[in-house]
């Protein structure tokens, strides 16, 4: 893990650390960020799709056991 870091320190050692950990981040080019968003988006309307289907299908099946 990291080292202890002293009560009494600056907090301008712990915005150098920041900085130097923001500096580590390797941030995604812009097409790749584009083609997991979109993935990202299909992937969370179908589930919605999904789950609305499976929702009609259980609410259809409880209403024929409750009418009997």
């Amino acid at each position: 893990m990291g080292e202890a870091v002293k009560e009494n320190a600056p907090k301008t050692s712990w915005t150098t650390g920041l900085k130097a950990e923001f500096k580590k981040i390797i941030w995604p080019d812009k097409q790749s960020l584009v083609r997991q968003t979109i993935a990202v988006i299909a992937v969370s309307v179908a589930l919605g799709v999904l789950t609305t289907i499976i929702d009609a299908v259980l609410k259809y099946g409880v209403d024929i056991i409750v009418n009997l």
